[in-house]
């Protein structure tokens, strides 16, 4: 169809300068079809793709019919989700900002009466609410809907899936039966065309032909890969296409909770909307991800409708819908008004097939994508630091340091090692891991694992994932293995220097102490432990305190080292300082020593050392303990960088 402008579409002046405000000149398809039917005061049925531009379709007829001399309720529009009422209220209010004397009202469940009360009772010509809250509204004679001249349910096909005939119904009977009906429904099932022949005049059809129900702006893909591993490709794919604003939808509430806290915890900034959240917390959560204060909302369907953020850039359906409408209802959050976006799904199974019903629902083809490698992204978070770089240098906006630099070189550094340790330490203060270094023969196995998690072949990756070594805490043999030979008595073990167990009943001149004989040891990493200590692994102990708060303090007879007390997680109190331990994949046969620990976290919290408290490194993982005030903050960002090469994985002990 030939394109149309605003100004020729018959519009008022106010109208169009409120249009020009927007920054639009030329009207969508939709637009251009729509607003001349509905100005010449006919029943209409819309049917178009979600983010197509349909509520100013609807919502510039709506403000062009209303009499602003006239206070009583004009114009009710009907919307499934309190989300999608607010957002129609704001478009409309863009739309009247012309025109004096023209309110609006958004009326829904979760906000204060005492609110819509005194809307109401001002004199709002345009209702926007859901039809739970309107009904309740009727029922208390606050809203009366006996001058109404027009009608629209936005999203038609969504209320009846939710439930809301019964209201729907109720509600068109107690308007006049002289209104105007107005449909709009990204689908028409047989419950929205039986409910348009019961209460719509000869509407006219306004549909925008195409060959596809979604938006042809966004790219589609889907990734086959086992449901054990979803959360991984999920991070890959967010860090090799340097995603930063996008959607997560999940089928659960319970999954919702559960992907954030995992998002969180690797560093990235998510939260989560769902129908169990009240409804100041959901505008908190929306208000925040409208100013890109978060980088990805994960949330269920039905409190995802209505979300109207220009610039989304990817769409993830980390579960996949139950039918085509959920499919085209999602993605549509992307790709609006011409922009480019891209929607990701996951597949794991069975679930292959659901993609295939769902390329015939929309009528068009979801291409099959090649999880990325480890290396490739990598190789993808280096081009994007030095992208950044570049731009920086072309732009010439930075302080010079030639004479940190002259002085270096006179010291005999080349210039190749100063850039690269500078870019050392700015990758890790941005989170951006360094390169990683050749890995020794011991740990192929375990890069083999990490860099395949079997994303395409789910039952190959289970054979695989029963050989691969995993990293979940401290393994339940080194647990217990301490305390194993202690529970006979007369036990004796000799393990030779590195283990020893003293016999219970020994005399107490030479038995040990009861708590673990921790050595520690002031500013000097690495120091081995007494092979003396009972049970003892062997491991280093560091205790970034003065010597007098590390003197050793004599336990109960109840806290030896039989104790379970002795591997409970807890929080301890140093000085006036409340600390928390962690957990941490990386240990002495990795090379690490305590320096290395302590300058990382430094390195990528900018927190003073003094955070940090007892540094017990054991052969393959370490303990630390930090301020609890921080801990939060350095598991998100340890979480996201490497030592000696390694990833780190950190979690509370």
């Amino acid at each position: 169809m030939t394109p149309k402008l605003f100004s020729e579409l018959g519009l008022s002046a106010e109208v169009l300068k409120a249009i020009d405000k927007l920054g639009f000149e030329q009207a969508s398809p939709i637009q251009a079809e729509a607003i001349p039917v509905l100005m010449a005061g006919h029943d209409a049925v819309g049917q178009s793709m979600t983010g197509s531009g349909k509520t100013a379709a609807f919502g510039i007829p709506a403000v062009e019919k209303v009499n602003p001399a006239d206070r009583s309720v004009q114009v009710l529009i009907l919307c499934p989700t309190r989300e999608l009422a607010v957002q129609v209220s704001e478009e409309i209010h863009k739309i009247a900002f012309f025109k004096r004397g023209i309110h609006a009202l958004p009326i829904y469940g979760g906000q204060s009466y005492e609110r819509q009360f005194l809307g109401l009772r001002q004199g709002a010509q345009i209702v926007i609410g859901t039809p739970g809250r309107v009904m309740d509204h009727m029922r208390r004679g606050t809203l009366r809907l006996d001058t109404v001249k027009m009608v629209i349910l936005d999203e038609a096909d969504v209320m009846l899936n939710m439930g809301f005939r019964d209201d729907i119904e109720l509600i068109l009977k107690s308007v006049p039966k002289e209104r105007q009906t107005v449909f709009f429904s990204a689908t028409m099932p047989k419950p929205i065309r039986d409910l348009i022949e019961t209460h719509a005049r000869e509407p006219k059809a306004v549909r925008i032909e195409q060959k596809a129900m979604t938006v042809p702006t966004v790219e589609q893909v889907y990734y086959e890969v086992d449901r054990r591993y979803k959360v991984e490709l999920l991070t890959r794919l967010i860090d090799i296409h340097d995603l930063k604003l996008g959607i997560i939808f999940c089928n659960t509430k319970r999954m919702v909770d559960d992907l954030v806290e995992h998002l969180n915890a690797q560093g990235y900034s998510a939260d989560r909307l769902h129908g169990d959240m009240s409804q100041m917390m959901r505008d908190r959560v929306m208000q925040k991800f409208r100013k890109s204060g978060l980088e990805f909302l994960v949330a269920t369907d039905v409190a995802a409708r209505g979300i109207d953020v220009d610039d989304v850039e990817v769409v993830f359906n980390y579960d996949l819908p139950y039918d085509g409408e959920d499919y085209v209802h999602r993605i549509g959050r992307t790709g609006r008004k011409g922009r480019e976006g891209r929607a990701i799904s996951f597949a794991s199974g069975r679930e292959v097939f659901q993609i295939r019903n769902i390329e015939r629902y929309t009528n068009m083809r979801i291409h099959r994508g090649k999880p990325p490698t480890a290396g490739e992204v990598e190789e993808a978070r280096n081009n994007a630091f030095l992208d950044k770089l570049r731009s920086t240098l072309k732009g010439g906006e930075y302080k010079r340091q030639d004479h940190l630099i002259e002085r270096l070189l006179e010291e005999g550094h080349a210039t190749t090692d100063i850039m690269s340790a500078l870019m050392h330490h700015m990758q890790g203060a941005e989170g951006v891991p360094a390169a990683k270094a050749p890995t020794t023969r011991e740990d192929e196995p375990r890069e083999q694992y990490r860099d395949r998690p079997g994303f395409d072949r789910p039952d190959r990756a289970a054979r695989r994932d029963d050989r691969a070594p995993k990293d979940f805490g401290p393994r339940r043999e080194e647990r217990w293995e301490d305390r194993r030979s202690d529970r006979r008595p007369g036990a004796q073990q000799d393990a030779g220097p590195e283990r020893r167990v003293e016999r219970r009943d020994a005399p107490a001149s030479v038995r040990p102490p009861a708590r673990f004989p921790e050595r520690r040891v002031e500013a000097r990493p690495s120091a081995p432990v007494s092979s003396a200590g009972a049970g003892a692994v062997k491991s280093t102990v560091v205790r970034s305190v003065p010597p007098a708060a590390a003197a050793p303090v004599p336990a109960a007879p109840e806290a030896a080292e039989g104790s379970t007390d002795a591997v409970k997680p807890k929080r301890r109190s140093t000085g006036a300082t409340e600390q928390i331990r962690l957990w941490m994949n990386i240990g002495e046969l990795d090379g690490v020593n305590s320096t290395d620990v302590t300058s990382t976290i430094s390195g990528a919290t900018g927190l003073p050392a003094k955070v940090v408290g007892t540094i017990d490194i054991r052969d393959r993982h370490l303990f630390l303990d930090v301020a609890s005030e921080f801990a939060n903050g350095i598991i998100s960002k340890l979480n996201r960088s490497e030592i000696k090469g390694k990833r780190l994985k950190v979690k509370v002990a």
